[in-house]
């Protein structure tokens, strides 16, 4: 089967592997579906990700279809992140961060294949969905997840730093829990693809005076997903009192911020990472109530073969595209 297979940065290539024919025990034989592309795809071929070696089978945000058994023919989302179950993390109910994940496409090889074998408890039936929308969920999850982890609700002021599909997918949820959502972004395009697709009508660039009126103290939670470093000590400042600064986003820089400032507001960092069973379901209702609009979501779809000459230029033009779907 053909794979796409990141050799190193900025080198994409299809790779003839061998079709898996058998699974290990408790693991399950999967025809994938339908894939999307994710900022974590973009970031490993620019050498940006902090946890992967090279070379790597891309693709974790993932659906299909069971191969074999008597649910053969099943439509399932794929939670991709595989955990070892015993750790502390996992002995808690957090196998999201668990100590020794392995994450489909970053730790080990994914999805950007025809099959693949994976764990039978990260299947999930999508049921009522088609295999290009399950194929959406894991993304929304990592948004849900951090909306879940903030505590947002009703009424609360809520700023989300980057416009790009994981902050988009945060302030759906954001929105879906009774916030008021306003989304930051260096690019104008982003912001109009909000306000046009998603109704998204609060939208800043950096420089304007965010603090005023209402608004003046500050955000009860600032949810980051810009990846970028500065930018994440830039939304400090923007903390009501009490408030939560929300990291969604990964990066490999070291983060700095003014203490006083933030002992005064009894502010919290919260990292979330990844997400949990719960939020995969809580997407798939989402997406089933019609509150998840996936129609807008989709912005291209490709097949697995276009993707080695295509990559460069749709990861140049991603701030132009909410999701790009592959068909294996």
């Amino acid at each position: 089967m053909n794979c796409l297979v990141c050799v190193e940065p900025g080198n994409m290539a299809l790779e003839l592997r061998p079709r898996p024919v058998q699974a290990p025990e408790g693991w399950v034989l999967v025809d994938i579906a339908a894939i999307g592309l994710c900022g974590t795809d973009y970031h490993i071929f620019e050498g940006k990700h902090p946890f992967l070696d090279y070379p790597r089978v891309i693709g974790h945000e993932l659906s299909g279809h069971i191969a074999e058994g008597p649910d053969a023919g099943k439509l399932v989302v794929i939670n991709p992140y595989v955990s070892c179950g015993s750790c502390r993390a996992c002995r808690r109910g957090k196998p999201n961060c668990c100590s020794r994940i392995q994450v489909l496409g970053v730790h080990r090889d994914g999805g950007m294949c025809s099959r693949l074998a994976v764990p039978a408890e990260n299947l999930y039936p999508a049921d009522g969905l088609t295999a290009e929308q399950a194929a959406m969920v894991e993304f929304l999850a990592i948004g849900a997840h951090a909306v879940a982890r903030s505590g947002v609700g009703r009424d609360d002021l809520v700023l989300v730093t980057g416009a790009g599909p994981i902050g988009l997918g945060t302030a759906l949820f954001a929105r879906l829990a009774g916030a008021e959502v306003h989304l930051l972004d260096v690019s104008q395009s982003r912001l109009e693809l909000a306000r046009e697709l998603f109704g998204f009508d609060l939208g800043h660039r950096p420089g304007e005076d965010l603090l005023q009126g209402h608004l003046r103290e500050g955000f009860d939670a600032v949810f980051d997903a810009t990846g970028n470093a500065k930018a994440i000590e830039a939304g400090f400042p923007y903390l009501a009192h009490g408030g939560s600064a929300v990291l969604v986003s990964v990066v490999k820089d070291d983060i700095t911020f003014n203490d006083s400032e933030f002992h005064k507001r009894e502010a919290r960092i919260i990292g979330s990472r990844n997400a949990l069973k719960a939020d995969f379901y809580r997407v798939m209702e989402a997406m089933r109530s019609g509150q998840i609009l996936t129609g807008a979501i989709a912005s291209k779809k490709l097949s697995l073969a276009e993707l080695p000459d295509r990559f460069p230029d749709l990861a140049r033009d991603r701030g132009h595209l909410v999701k790009v779907l592959v068909a294996p």
